[in-house]
Protein backbone atom coordinates (compact mmCIF):
# COMPACT_ATOMS: atom_id res chain seq x y z
CA UNK A 1 0.00 0.00 0.00
CA UNK A 2 1.31 3.44 -0.93
CA UNK A 3 1.26 5.61 2.19
CA UNK A 4 2.91 8.64 0.56
CA UNK A 5 1.02 11.86 1.28
CA UNK A 6 1.20 14.84 -1.07
CA UNK A 7 1.47 18.51 -0.19
CA UNK A 8 2.87 21.53 -1.97
CA UNK A 9 5.50 22.33 0.66
CA UNK A 10 7.10 20.56 3.60
CA UNK A 11 8.62 22.63 6.41
CA UNK A 12 11.21 20.74 8.49
CA UNK A 13 11.67 22.22 11.94
CA UNK A 14 9.43 24.30 14.20
CA UNK A 15 11.82 26.73 15.81
CA UNK A 16 11.84 30.43 14.96
CA UNK A 17 12.70 29.81 11.30
CA UNK A 18 10.13 27.06 10.77
CA UNK A 19 7.27 28.87 12.51
CA UNK A 20 8.02 32.08 10.64
CA UNK A 21 7.92 30.17 7.36
CA UNK A 22 4.68 28.41 8.31
CA UNK A 23 3.10 31.73 9.27
CA UNK A 24 3.90 33.24 5.89
CA UNK A 25 2.63 30.14 4.06
CA UNK A 26 -0.64 30.39 6.01
CA UNK A 27 -0.92 34.12 5.49
CA UNK A 28 -0.56 33.80 1.71
CA UNK A 29 -3.31 31.21 1.38
CA UNK A 30 -1.67 27.84 2.01
CA UNK A 31 -3.72 25.53 4.23
CA UNK A 32 -1.92 23.38 6.82
CA UNK A 33 -2.18 19.63 6.16
CA UNK A 34 -3.66 20.27 2.70
CA UNK A 35 -1.02 22.53 1.10
CA UNK A 36 1.82 22.33 3.59
CA UNK A 37 2.93 20.40 6.64
CA UNK A 38 5.34 21.31 9.45
CA UNK A 39 7.40 18.42 10.83
CA UNK A 40 9.28 18.81 14.11
CA UNK A 41 11.32 16.18 15.92
CA UNK A 42 11.22 17.89 19.31
CA UNK A 43 8.77 16.51 21.87
CA UNK A 44 7.01 19.85 22.42
CA UNK A 45 6.86 23.42 21.10
CA UNK A 46 9.83 25.67 21.79
CA UNK A 47 12.45 24.72 19.23
CA UNK A 48 15.97 24.47 20.66
CA UNK A 49 15.01 26.89 23.43
CA UNK A 50 13.22 24.14 25.35
CA UNK A 51 16.58 22.41 25.90
CA UNK A 52 18.46 25.42 27.28
CA UNK A 53 19.79 25.38 30.83
CA UNK A 54 17.54 26.77 33.60
CA UNK A 55 19.94 29.58 34.55
CA UNK A 56 19.58 31.11 31.07
CA UNK A 57 16.73 33.40 32.03
CA UNK A 58 14.73 35.39 29.52
CA UNK A 59 16.44 38.58 30.63
CA UNK A 60 19.83 37.14 29.62
CA UNK A 61 18.69 36.16 26.12
CA UNK A 62 20.22 38.43 23.65
CA UNK A 63 18.41 39.41 20.53
CA UNK A 64 15.26 37.31 20.88
CA UNK A 65 12.92 38.79 18.28
CA UNK A 66 9.18 38.24 18.22
CA UNK A 67 7.68 35.91 15.62
CA UNK A 68 5.74 37.63 12.83
CA UNK A 69 2.15 38.57 13.62
CA UNK A 70 2.31 38.09 17.39
CA UNK A 71 4.47 39.96 19.88
CA UNK A 72 5.98 38.36 22.97
CA UNK A 73 4.84 40.73 25.69
CA UNK A 74 5.06 40.95 29.48
CA UNK A 75 7.61 38.13 29.76
CA UNK A 76 9.21 37.89 33.21
CA UNK A 77 12.97 38.44 32.67
CA UNK A 78 13.77 36.24 35.68
CA UNK A 79 12.00 33.13 34.34
CA UNK A 80 14.01 30.50 32.42
CA UNK A 81 14.02 31.28 28.70
CA UNK A 82 13.15 27.62 28.05
CA UNK A 83 9.80 28.17 29.76
CA UNK A 84 9.03 31.64 28.40
CA UNK A 85 9.75 30.83 24.78
CA UNK A 86 8.17 27.36 24.87
CA UNK A 87 4.94 28.92 26.12
CA UNK A 88 5.16 31.64 23.48
CA UNK A 89 5.73 29.15 20.66
CA UNK A 90 2.86 27.00 21.96
CA UNK A 91 0.49 29.96 21.88
CA UNK A 92 1.77 30.96 18.45
CA UNK A 93 1.16 27.54 16.92
CA UNK A 94 -2.34 27.51 18.39
CA UNK A 95 -3.21 31.09 17.38
CA UNK A 96 -2.32 30.56 13.72
CA UNK A 97 -3.45 26.91 13.61
CA UNK A 98 -0.13 25.68 12.23
CA UNK A 99 -0.80 22.03 13.19
CA UNK A 100 2.82 21.08 13.74
CA UNK A 101 3.37 17.32 13.66
CA UNK A 102 5.67 16.06 16.41
CA UNK A 103 7.71 14.20 17.32
CA UNK A 104 8.61 13.35 13.72
CA UNK A 105 12.19 12.54 12.69
CA UNK A 106 13.10 13.39 9.10
CA UNK A 107 15.51 10.73 7.92
CA UNK A 108 16.18 11.72 4.30
CA UNK A 109 15.00 13.93 1.47
CA UNK A 110 15.29 12.33 -1.97
CA UNK A 111 14.40 13.00 -5.56
CA UNK A 112 10.93 11.68 -6.38
CA UNK A 113 8.98 11.38 -9.59
CA UNK A 114 7.62 14.22 -11.68
CA UNK A 115 9.97 16.78 -10.17
CA UNK A 116 8.69 16.17 -6.64
CA UNK A 117 10.71 15.62 -3.48
CA UNK A 118 10.25 12.65 -1.19
CA UNK A 119 10.62 13.41 2.51
CA UNK A 120 11.17 10.17 4.42
CA UNK A 121 10.22 10.39 8.08
CA UNK A 122 9.43 8.31 11.14
CA UNK A 123 5.79 9.06 10.34
CA UNK A 124 5.80 7.95 6.72
CA UNK A 125 6.70 9.65 3.44
CA UNK A 126 5.65 13.08 2.22
CA UNK A 127 5.79 14.13 -1.42
CA UNK A 128 6.29 17.85 -2.00
CA UNK A 129 7.06 20.31 -4.76
CA UNK A 130 9.13 22.52 -2.45
CA UNK A 131 10.93 22.21 0.87
CA UNK A 132 11.78 24.69 3.59
CA UNK A 133 14.59 23.35 5.76
CA UNK A 134 14.57 25.07 9.15
CA UNK A 135 16.47 22.55 11.25
CA UNK A 136 18.95 24.94 12.86
CA UNK A 137 22.08 23.66 14.56
CA UNK A 138 21.21 22.48 18.10
CA UNK A 139 21.25 18.81 17.10
CA UNK A 140 24.82 18.97 15.83
CA UNK A 141 27.12 20.15 18.63
CA UNK A 142 30.70 20.42 17.43
CA UNK A 143 33.25 18.45 19.47
CA UNK A 144 36.87 19.17 18.47
CA UNK A 145 39.33 16.29 18.72
CA UNK A 146 42.59 16.64 20.64
CA UNK A 147 45.34 14.12 21.43
CA UNK A 148 44.71 12.27 24.67
CA UNK A 149 41.03 13.21 24.82
CA UNK A 150 39.95 9.65 25.51
CA UNK A 151 42.33 9.39 28.50
CA UNK A 152 40.80 12.22 30.53
CA UNK A 153 39.51 10.90 33.86
CA UNK A 154 37.17 13.79 34.48
CA UNK A 155 33.94 14.76 32.77
CA UNK A 156 33.65 16.28 29.29
CA UNK A 157 30.47 17.98 28.17
CA UNK A 158 29.27 20.38 25.50
CA UNK A 159 27.21 23.56 25.76
CA UNK A 160 24.25 21.47 24.55
CA UNK A 161 24.52 19.49 27.80
CA UNK A 162 25.27 22.42 30.12
CA UNK A 163 23.28 21.82 33.34
CA UNK A 164 23.72 25.21 35.00
CA UNK A 165 26.44 26.62 37.30
CA UNK A 166 25.60 24.73 40.48
CA UNK A 167 26.74 21.44 38.90
CA UNK A 168 30.33 22.74 38.92
CA UNK A 169 30.53 23.54 42.63
CA UNK A 170 34.01 22.82 43.98
CA UNK A 171 35.33 21.58 40.61
CA UNK A 172 38.25 22.71 38.48
CA UNK A 173 36.79 23.62 35.09
CA UNK A 174 38.43 24.27 31.72
CA UNK A 175 36.10 26.16 29.38
CA UNK A 176 36.97 25.90 25.69
CA UNK A 177 35.58 28.49 23.28
CA UNK A 178 35.65 32.22 22.66
CA UNK A 179 32.01 32.82 21.70
CA UNK A 180 29.04 34.11 23.64
CA UNK A 181 28.29 30.73 25.26
CA UNK A 182 31.85 30.27 26.50
CA UNK A 183 31.99 33.67 28.16
CA UNK A 184 28.50 33.29 29.65
CA UNK A 185 29.35 29.87 31.07
CA UNK A 186 32.57 31.18 32.61
CA UNK A 187 30.99 34.18 34.25
CA UNK A 188 28.16 32.06 35.58
CA UNK A 189 30.08 29.09 36.98
CA UNK A 190 33.18 30.91 38.26
CA UNK A 191 31.61 31.77 41.66
CA UNK A 192 30.79 28.07 42.19
CA UNK A 193 33.90 26.37 40.78
CA UNK A 194 37.14 25.77 42.65
CA UNK A 195 39.05 27.17 39.66
CA UNK A 196 38.37 28.07 36.03
CA UNK A 197 40.63 28.22 32.99
CA UNK A 198 39.54 29.79 29.70
CA UNK A 199 41.16 28.63 26.46
CA UNK A 200 40.42 29.70 22.87
CA UNK A 201 41.98 29.04 19.48
CA UNK A 202 42.01 32.72 18.60
CA UNK A 203 42.35 35.84 20.69
CA UNK A 204 38.79 36.88 21.58
CA UNK A 205 37.55 40.13 20.08
CA UNK A 206 35.46 42.39 22.29
CA UNK A 207 33.21 45.00 20.71
CA UNK A 208 32.84 48.38 22.34
CA UNK A 209 29.93 50.67 21.64
CA UNK A 210 26.35 49.93 20.58
CA UNK A 211 25.40 47.20 18.15
CA UNK A 212 24.00 49.44 15.41
CA UNK A 213 22.03 48.45 12.32
CA UNK A 214 25.09 49.19 10.19
CA UNK A 215 27.26 46.85 12.28
CA UNK A 216 24.59 44.16 12.01
CA UNK A 217 24.27 44.54 8.25
CA UNK A 218 28.04 44.31 7.79
CA UNK A 219 28.18 41.15 9.89
CA UNK A 220 25.32 39.50 8.03
CA UNK A 221 26.94 40.42 4.70
CA UNK A 222 30.14 38.60 5.71
CA UNK A 223 28.24 35.45 6.65
CA UNK A 224 26.13 35.72 3.50
CA UNK A 225 29.23 35.86 1.33
CA UNK A 226 30.45 32.56 2.80
CA UNK A 227 27.24 30.69 1.98
CA UNK A 228 27.16 32.29 -1.47
CA UNK A 229 30.56 30.67 -2.05
CA UNK A 230 29.39 27.30 -0.76
CA UNK A 231 31.45 27.46 2.44
CA UNK A 232 30.08 26.30 5.79
CA UNK A 233 28.41 29.27 7.49
CA UNK A 234 29.87 31.00 10.50
CA UNK A 235 27.68 32.51 13.17
CA UNK A 236 26.90 36.22 13.03
CA UNK A 237 28.49 36.54 16.52
CA UNK A 238 31.78 35.19 15.17
CA UNK A 239 32.13 38.26 12.96
CA UNK A 240 30.67 40.89 15.29
CA UNK A 241 32.80 40.18 18.34
CA UNK A 242 31.66 39.94 21.96
CA UNK A 243 29.88 42.91 23.55
CA UNK A 244 32.06 44.61 26.15
CA UNK A 245 29.28 45.27 28.66
CA UNK A 246 29.58 45.96 32.39
CA UNK A 247 29.42 42.27 33.34
CA UNK A 248 32.16 41.35 30.87
CA UNK A 249 34.37 44.22 32.01
CA UNK A 250 33.97 43.10 35.62
CA UNK A 251 34.81 39.49 34.68
CA UNK A 252 37.96 40.70 32.93
CA UNK A 253 38.95 42.76 35.97
CA UNK A 254 38.30 39.78 38.28
CA UNK A 255 40.50 37.53 36.15
CA UNK A 256 37.61 35.25 35.13
CA UNK A 257 37.94 36.17 31.46
CA UNK A 258 41.70 35.64 31.36
CA UNK A 259 42.20 33.86 28.09
CA UNK A 260 44.94 31.31 27.43
CA UNK A 261 45.84 29.91 24.01
CA UNK A 262 44.49 26.52 23.04
CA UNK A 263 46.16 23.60 24.78
CA UNK A 264 48.05 21.03 22.73
CA UNK A 265 46.84 17.83 24.37
CA UNK A 266 44.59 16.40 27.02
CA UNK A 267 46.04 14.28 29.81
CA UNK A 268 44.28 12.01 32.32
CA UNK A 269 44.50 14.83 34.88
CA UNK A 270 43.81 17.89 32.73
CA UNK A 271 45.26 19.80 29.78
CA UNK A 272 48.82 20.53 28.68
CA UNK A 273 50.74 22.88 26.40
CA UNK A 274 53.92 22.16 24.45
CA UNK A 275 55.82 24.72 26.53
CA UNK A 276 55.33 22.54 29.61
CA UNK A 277 52.41 24.32 31.22
CA UNK A 278 49.73 22.07 32.69
CA UNK A 279 46.32 22.71 34.27
CA UNK A 280 44.60 20.09 36.41
CA UNK A 281 40.89 19.77 35.70
CA UNK A 282 37.82 17.85 36.80
CA UNK A 283 35.69 19.05 33.88
CA UNK A 284 36.30 20.19 30.30
CA UNK A 285 33.35 22.21 29.01
CA UNK A 286 33.37 22.49 25.22
CA UNK A 287 31.64 25.75 24.27
CA UNK A 288 32.69 25.13 20.69
CA UNK A 289 29.50 25.82 18.83
CA UNK A 290 27.30 23.86 16.49
CA UNK A 291 27.09 22.89 12.83
CA UNK A 292 24.08 23.04 10.54
CA UNK A 293 21.83 19.98 10.94
CA UNK A 294 21.44 19.15 7.25
CA UNK A 295 22.57 15.54 6.93
CA UNK A 296 19.06 14.48 5.88
CA UNK A 297 19.55 16.54 2.69
CA UNK A 298 22.62 14.49 1.67
CA UNK A 299 20.78 12.41 -1.00
CA UNK A 300 20.14 15.62 -2.97
CA UNK A 301 23.90 16.30 -3.26
CA UNK A 302 23.61 19.99 -2.46
CA UNK A 303 27.00 20.40 -0.78
CA UNK A 304 29.76 22.25 -2.59
CA UNK A 305 33.45 21.21 -2.48
CA UNK A 306 33.94 23.81 0.26
CA UNK A 307 31.65 21.82 2.55
CA UNK A 308 28.58 24.05 2.65
CA UNK A 309 25.48 24.56 0.54
CA UNK A 310 25.66 27.48 -1.86
CA UNK A 311 22.69 29.72 -1.11
CA UNK A 312 21.30 32.86 -2.75
CA UNK A 313 18.89 34.50 -0.32
CA UNK A 314 17.36 31.33 1.11
CA UNK A 315 17.37 29.26 -2.09
CA UNK A 316 19.86 26.46 -2.71
CA UNK A 317 21.58 27.49 -5.93
CA UNK A 318 21.71 23.96 -7.38
CA UNK A 319 18.04 23.22 -6.57
CA UNK A 320 15.49 26.06 -6.44
CA UNK A 321 12.94 23.81 -4.74
CA UNK A 322 15.04 23.79 -1.56
CA UNK A 323 15.11 26.78 0.78
CA UNK A 324 17.29 26.97 3.88
CA UNK A 325 15.84 29.27 6.51
CA UNK A 326 17.86 29.87 9.67
CA UNK A 327 21.03 28.87 7.81
CA UNK A 328 24.02 31.21 7.70
CA UNK A 329 22.93 34.86 7.54
CA UNK A 330 19.35 34.06 8.58
CA UNK A 331 20.41 32.19 11.76
CA UNK A 332 19.44 35.09 14.05
CA UNK A 333 15.85 35.37 15.25
CA UNK A 334 15.09 38.50 13.24
CA UNK A 335 16.95 37.05 10.27
CA UNK A 336 14.81 33.91 10.42
CA UNK A 337 11.62 36.00 10.29
CA UNK A 338 12.74 37.85 7.17
CA UNK A 339 14.07 34.69 5.55
CA UNK A 340 10.80 32.85 6.15
CA UNK A 341 8.91 35.57 4.30
CA UNK A 342 11.44 35.59 1.44
CA UNK A 343 11.38 31.79 1.09
CA UNK A 344 7.60 31.69 0.86
CA UNK A 345 7.60 34.44 -1.75
CA UNK A 346 10.06 32.47 -3.90
CA UNK A 347 8.18 29.21 -3.42
CA UNK A 348 4.91 30.79 -4.53
CA UNK A 349 6.64 31.95 -7.71
CA UNK A 350 8.12 28.50 -8.25
CA UNK A 351 4.78 26.74 -7.82
CA UNK A 352 2.96 29.21 -10.05
CA UNK A 353 5.48 28.65 -12.82
CA UNK A 354 5.54 24.86 -12.54
CA UNK A 355 2.15 23.13 -12.53
CA UNK A 356 1.87 19.83 -10.71
CA UNK A 357 3.04 16.99 -12.94
CA UNK A 358 0.32 14.61 -14.10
Amino acid sequence: MNNTREVETVVIGAGQAGLSSAYHLRRTGFEPERDFVVLDHSPAPGGAWQFRWPSLTYGKVHGMHALPGMELTDADPDRPSSQVIAEYFTAYERTFDLRVRRPVDVRAVREGEGGRLLVETSDGIWSARALINATGTWDRPFWPRYPGQETFRGRQLHTAQYPGPEAFAGLRVVVVGGGASGTQHLMELAPHAAATTWVTRREPVFREGPFTEDVGREAVALVEERVRQGLPPKSVVSVTGLPLNDAVQQAIADGVLDRRPMFDRITPEGVEWDDGRHVDADVILWATGFRAAIDHLAPLKLREPGGGIRVEGTRAVVDPRIHLVGYGPSASTIGANRAGRAAVRDIRRLLAAEPVAA
